[in-house]
């Protein structure tokens, strides 16, 4: 086969195999024409040994050259399989297909003949995959090594407030009980607290062409009335995040099932035609409206999905705001650190570890779980798109780029084979 036809033809393969994948199911390696075959026992492919003797990460490429588009990074201990091979540019050996679009040189990585592994991660009731701390108001000092936690000098200092990713606990020498966060640091328990992440989720909507009827209480309690009358006697309440599905409007009120609310005391997504970015009748698309604080996944014109979040609470035109527009998701992170430590033109700092299920679109703004706050419906933000751990995680599958087993991040492809998913903020 010629080099052009062999690339497509491997990039087939992993997508074939990638979509609905077993990884026991067997396909000899492709090579590009010329090249020398792989190893006939070569199953999958694994980072290589640094000089700490520990293997790094993989990034992954959307071509056979490292001045290509990056496609993924790989989760630590993972290994991926191995689709084809083909010499270019850039790479002593050769360059492995691993996955749809995606190439890593044989310089980084090492054949094993061992079928892929993606150890499944751990996932919480509340959609988390971490448990999350903050420290403590006077702040923490942190370790590298738990056997010298207890009388060496720290090799850190966190302030108060900052949220850390804690990944075990353990007893030192000393009997202080431990937690060891995800980046390697050891912080007594003593200082810190346990986050309480919310366990709000959005609804699942009946594809139709129907008006969004569904809206979300805002109030500790939304009285409910008899009439739609101001000096009417409320005669029943609604609790907090509890749904109602809207029948009538009049004035002020709506009419939910046998009784009328004030709308204020709702937030009601209202449901919006494609942008022009919206390419395909069934194409997944995500509209976020700033005036109700809601969010409506879409296919085509069909509503799917629909949830609260909480966006920026800065005024319009501010980086403290969540600015409007339509963009294209251009990198998914299975968890990604967020802060301002470096700033010396803010009063307060903050630092927020390992912030879970994130989807960049429009530069620095993000959709992504929060694990800090329990607030949506309302303005929270520094400028993102805030979403309850079990909403950030199903949208993190809903969207493009997907990010297949084994990657902590995605890029979108090109030649259209895995977009980025279109974002409206409006």
């Amino acid at each position: 086969m010629s080099p052009r036809r062999g690339s497509v033809g491997l990039v087939l393969a992993a997508l074939l195999l990638t979509a609905g994948v077993r990884a026991d199911i067997p396909l000899p390696p492709w090579v590009g024409e010329g090249d020398i075959p792989l190893a006939p026992w070569a199953r999958s492919v694994a980072p290589r040994p640094g000089q700490g003797h520990r293997a790094g990460d993989l990034v992954l490429y959307q071509d056979a050259s490292r001045a290509a588009g990056k496609r993924g990074i790989t989760a630590p201990g993972a290994t991926l399989p191995i689709f084809g091979a083909r010499h270019a540019g850039g790479c002593t050996g050769s360059w492995w297909l691993v996955g749809p679009l995606a190439w890593t040189c044989s310089d980084d990585g090492v054949l094993l003949p061992d079928e892929p592994l993606a150890p499944e991660p751990t996932v919480h009731l509340d959609g988390l995959l971490r448990e999350y701390f903050f420290v403590a108001h006077q702040g923490a000092s942190a370790y590298a090594d738990l056997d010298s936690a207890d009388e060496g000098a720290p090799d850190r200092e966190l302030e108060g407030g900052w949220g850390v990713a804690v990944v075990e606990q353990r007893a030192s020498p000393g009997g202080e009980r431990w937690a060891h966060t995800s980046k390697g640091l050891w912080i007594a328990l003593r200082d810190l607290g346990a986050a309480r992440p919310s366990l709000f989720h959005g609804e699942h909507l009946d594809p139709g062409d129907g008006p969004l009827d569904l809206a979300w209480v805002l109030a500790e309690r939304g009285a409910v009335w008899d009439t739609p009358a101001p000096k009417a006697k409320s005669t029943n309440g609604r609790a907090r995040f509890e749904v109602v599905h809207v029948h009538e409007e009049s004035g002020a009120y709506v009419r939910v099932g046998e009784g009328w609310m004030l709308s204020r005391d709702l937030a009601r997504p209202h449901r919006a035609p494609p942008p022009a970015e919206v390419n395909h009748p069934d194409e997944r698309w995500i509209d976020v409206e700033l005036s109700s604080q809601t969010l409506v996944a879409y296919e085509g014109t069909r509503p799917v999905f629909a949830t609260l979040v909480s966006t920026g609470r800065g005024p319009a035109g501010t980086e403290a705001a969540t600015p409007p527009g339509v963009h294209r998701i251009w990198v998914k992170l299975l968890a990604s650190d967020m802060d301002n430590v470096e700033r010396d033109d803010v009063d307060t700092h903050y630092s927020l570890e390992d912030v879970p299920y994130v989807q960049f679109f429009d530069h620095a703004v993000a959709l992504h779980g929060t694990y800090w706050h329990r607030d949506f419906g309302h303005v929270k933000s520094h400028g993102c798109v805030n979403l309850a751990p079990l909403d950030a995680r199903w949208l993190f599958d809903f969207t493009g780029p997907r990010l297949p087993a084994g990657w902590v991040a995605a890029y979108p492809a090109g030649q259209g084979v895995d977009p980025g998913t279109v974002v409206r903020v409006r």
